[in-house]
């Protein structure tokens, strides 16, 4: 761990206020980065996404050259050949006033990343209680935002747990297929690699989702977005979910309906140079 000021902190030492914003509030920010060969991968979307999510909230950030230098001090000395994730986290800081808070953690990417990323994962609908388009029509609710306020997601989560399914695909009021709790809904249909769209429906967009869609003309894909219904998605030749830690997961379970293995899985993986 490193924190802005301090540099790295060691294991056990304290570093949050009792009374930091974040931790009463969930008023904070977070990105987390895959680190391969030693380095951040896709760092300078990743900061431009967290500033872009400080400006909708007012949260004042340290400038980036800041940012940039507390993830060099905590990813010094990492091991070359480990997949490291890499969290940076930015608070309002004490409830009182001052600073906000920053701080880096590196840690390894969890087994359980890494197998989903081979392996594939068991997906079933949610209902998420909103209408698609209905979140960026609020303008006082900043949308698309990786918030510190979790407990949406982690009950998704504990939810998918107790149906036995790995992960969870969130449906609007109006049928409609949003997100997973912490990764972006990818589909391959008639030739084209579909995501769906970020500022129409304020879901978080995707810097791994962008990054893959950038690129499907290697593959001779093209790419765009569309809102599926889950009927859609089950008619599609092969559905992923893409996020920074697991990267490219193929889902090979809707809803209790199987799903074969698409052939363009690797090739989408090698893509993105993910192991």
């Amino acid at each position: 761990m490193a924190v802005l000021g301090r540099g790295l902190v060691p294991a056990g030492e304290p570093v949050l206020r009792g009374d930091d914003r974040g931790v009463l509030h969930g008023d904070g920010l977070f990105e987390t980065l895959h680190l391969r060969a030693g380095r951040p991968w896709l760092r300078d979307a990743h900061l431009a996404r967290l500033r872009a999510g400080a400006t909708a909230i007012d949260l004042p950030l340290p400038p980036v050259g800041a940012l940039v230098e507390l993830l060099d001090a905590v990813c010094a000395g990492w091991p070359v050949g480990t997949e490291g994730a890499l969290r940076l986290v930015c608070t309002r800081g004490p409830e009182g006033g001052g600073e906000p808070t920053v701080y880096a953690t590196l840690g390894e990417v969890p087994a359980a990343a890494r197998r989903a990323r081979r392996d594939g994962v068991t997906v079933a609908t949610l209902p998420l209680g909103v209408a698609a388009r209905s979140r960026p029509e609020l303008g006082w609710l900043p949308t698309g935002l990786k918030s510190t306020s979790y407990a949406p997601n982690t009950a998704a989560r504990r939810w998918a747990q107790r149906a036995g399914v790995d992960d969870v695909l969130w449906v609007s009021t109006d049928g409609y297929v949003l997100e997973a709790p912490s990764a972006n809904v990818v589909w391959l249909r008639a030739g084209r690699l579909l995501t769906v769209p970020a500022a129409a429906t304020g879901v978080l967009p995707g810097v791994t989702a962008q990054h893959l869609l950038t690129r499907a003309p290697e593959l001779g894909l093209t790419a765009g977005e569309h809102l599926p219904t889950p009927t859609e998605l089950q008619e599609a030749e092969a559905i992923w979910l893409t996020s920074s830690l697991r990267g490219l997961t193929e889902i090979t379970s809707l809803n209790g309906l199987p799903r074969p293995r698409s052939p363009r899985t690797p090739h989408l993986q090698s893509l993105l140079a993910f192991p």
